[in-house]
């Protein structure tokens, strides 16, 4: 698909990179993806093969995957904040691959591991290089969070990518469009933003997140840009939303994705100035991206509670199952399982897991992906996500789900999010709530107006027993909200003399410095830190706290908690 473009359109621009000031047109991005193929051809790579990549997004970044796949291998995206143990865990599970390194991004690899500089131009001859033509053939390998601790990676084929952005019906992207290129490379909205954008011969515009600029800044610079098509997290547009409803207005196409959509909000923006197409995208990984999507207008929106995860995307199935993977009735509750091309073919090297996850449907044999969240379909045959399956815990005798409580109090209009944890083990588990008021609420009065309201809602255990106020919804790397932040500010660990933001600090700190540990009386500089990884400490709290973090406080701060200290806002308060 991408060859087609490079043979119609050669000096078409194909990547636009505002952060240097480069560009590729689809000539000479196909000519520096076959030097890199050719360059792992010499070190041995071979159709079926891994390579990790490890680069922001960048020009760098878009000429490595595609070069990996020219040299018919999988990419194994690495994410640019990961600890360095995190990131040598997934290249031991990847059999110690070659590394494409794009950007300076190898400070976190292991020592003495093979690493591959992009080329930064064409191969020596000219190069026939094919894609590979199999599309069962693993394109990329996506490591996610596991419930035991561990990253596992998903095995994503090339039929999945060309179901989600072969003629999609949740939006356009055609020649001389600009598509965003913002995501954390590690993160699956990658795929769309890179491969739906080339293989339709768009040009992806490389661009600051908006949390790394402050608001109207950022909007002047997508504007200015002229980019038309943007994937944004829900807590960023949230965020954004809040402050600037109009912001979108500019463009042609924005989806949404990765955690519900508040309802209100996205009312505001579409009173306010919505973009031409406001798409809610659902999906897991396993996926590829998303498996549903929801064309969100004030009509589609005008009688609803919440804002469903929609419909299918075009050649996917849905299934809405019970425990023995019978179909539930119309209106009721059940596990979303999800078939088609789009579904990974599994988990790589856990093949028990695979087997749980990865089921055959009893009717027809057709492999369906256990999603493990729970949804039902409304009466125009929408899907309404409800909560998960893996978040049900138990307290005191009672199973609970979290997200029925995180609802009901969002339902009482107090709060605009909440979370809902459960903290302790034992006689000493509790519920916790995070809650970010309401315009219009007290802050110091929400604990006990929340308790009030749910009491009428909820049976008594399942009511947390304590509320933290948020100022800010703390978001993580992947611009999804930040629960670890969130029990940070609770941590008992925490007195009065630690003051508060310190535990994140620490956390922040050790990711960029590669997983040292960090203590209160720590030195930044002592620990090996420097001017550059100031910066990269400072724009990463200030994603978490919504913030701007000067990163000369912590360059001059003697102490870890002298630098706690001076944060400009506190991403928690409790209450």
């Amino acid at each position: 698909m991408l060859g087609h473009h490079v043979r119609r359109s050669p000096s078409a621009c194909a990547v636009l990179d505002r952060r240097t000031g480069g560009s590729l047109t689809y000539g000479e991005l196909w000519q520096r993806a076959g030097a890199l193929a050719a360059d792992l051809a010499d070190r041995g790579v071979r159709p079926g093969s891994l390579v990790a990549v490890a680069a922001g997004p960048s020009i760098d970044l878009v000429v490595a995957l595609t070069g990996v796949l020219r040299a018919g291998a999988a990419y194994v995206p690495l994410d640019p904040h990961a600890p360095a143990a995190r990131v040598a865990t997934i290249l031991r599970d990847c059999g110690d691959p070659p590394v494409v390194v794009g950007g300076g991004a190898a400070g976190r690899l292991p020592a003495g591991h093979p690493v591959l500089p992009v080329p930064d131009g064409p191969a020596a001859d000219d190069l026939d290089l094919p894609p590979a033509d199999d599309d069962e053939a693993v394109a990329y390998v996506s490591f996610t969070s596991g419930s035991t601790g561990k990253p596992k990676g998903v095995l994503v084929p090339h039929r999945a990518i060309a179901r989600l952005v072969v003629s999609p019906n949740y939006c356009t992207v055609a020649p001389g469009d600009r598509v965003a290129g913002m995501a954390n490379p590690a993160f699956d909205a990658t795929t769309f933003e890179l491969w739906g954008a080339l293989t339709a011969g768009a040009t992806v515009v490389v661009l600051p997140t908006p949390a790394e600029l402050p608001v109207e800044q950022w909007l002047g610079l997508v504007a200015d840009t002229g980019v038309d098509t943007m994937f944004l997290t829900t807590s960023m547009f949230h965020t954004i939303a809040r402050e600037r409803p109009d912001a979108f207005a500019g463009l042609g196409t924005l989806v949404v994705g990765g955690e519900q959509l508040d309802l209100e909000l996205t009312r505001r923006v579409l009173d306010a100035g919505p973009p031409g197409r406001l798409v809610n995208g659902y999906g897991p990984t396993e996926t590829t991206t998303f498996a549903t999507a929801y064309h969100c207008t004030r009509e589609s929106l005008r009688d609803r509670a919440k804002v469903p995860i929609g419909f299918a995307l075009q050649r996917t199935e849905l299934h809405v199952l019970d425990d023995d993977l019978s179909p539930v009735a119309p209106g009721e509750q059940g596990e979303l399982c999800v078939g088609g091309p789009g579904v990974a073919l599994g988990y790589l090297g856990r093949p028990e897991l695979t087997a749980s996850k990865f089921v055959a449907d009893p009717r027809t044999g057709q492999t369906l992906y256990r999603t493990g969240d729970i949804v039902r379909e409304t009466a125009d045959g929408a899907l309404e996500l409800l909560g998960r399956r893996d978040r049900q815990v138990k307290l005191r005798g009672f199973r609970i789900e979290l997200e029925e409580i995180e609802h009901a109090a969002v339902a009482t209009r107090l709060a605009g999010h909440v979370f809902v944890e459960k903290v302790g083990d034992g006689a000493q588990a509790t519920l916790v709530g995070f809650a970010l008021p309401a315009p219009g609420v007290v802050p110091a009065d929400l604990p006990g107006l929340l308790r009030d309201r749910l009491t009428e809602r909820l049976p008594g255990y399942m009511i947390p027993g304590r509320w933290v106020v948020l100022d800010v919804v703390p978001l993580g790397p992947t611009g999804k909200a930040d629960r670890t932040a969130m029990l940070a500010a609770i941590s008992p660990q925490r007195t009065a003399g630690n003051p508060a933001g310190l535990d994140l600090v620490g956390a922040v700190v050790a990711e960029v410095l590669g997983g040292v540990e960090v203590a209160a009386t720590d030195n930044f500089l002592d620990l090996g830190g420097n001017s550059i990884l100031a910066v990269q400490v400072a724009s990463r709290l200030g994603a978490r706290l919504a913030a701007t973090v000067d990163p000369a406080e912590l360059l001059l701060a003697e102490t870890m908690a002298e630098f706690a200290a001076t944060l400009p806002g506190t991403a928690v308060r409790t209450a």
